[in-house]
């Protein structure tokens, strides 16, 4: 394998460090952090796997409906 040195100062070592657990490299944690990101095909293929209940479904459906009635909403910016 392949490796590169890299610099980083003493705060982003210790932000690494922090975040490291007993048996994972500095590497891990970084690939963990900044490694590839899941795109929308990606979901929507995870997704279609999901088989979700009728009863399920229409309690989805009833909070969905509840929270449209609430007065708490977010401001539209």
């Amino acid at each position: 394998m392949a490796v590169k040195t890299i610099t980083i100062d003493m705060e982003a070592y210790e932000v690494l460090a922090r975040r490291k657990k007993a048996g994972e490299s500095f590497s891990e944690v970084i690939k963990a952090h900044f490694g590839r990101r899941k795109t929308a095909a990606e979901f929507m293929r995870l997704a279609s796997r999901i088989r979700l209940s009728e009863k399920t479904l229409d309690a989805i459906t009833g909070q969905v409906r509840a929270r449209r009635k609430s007065p708490a909403r977010s401001p539209k910016l």
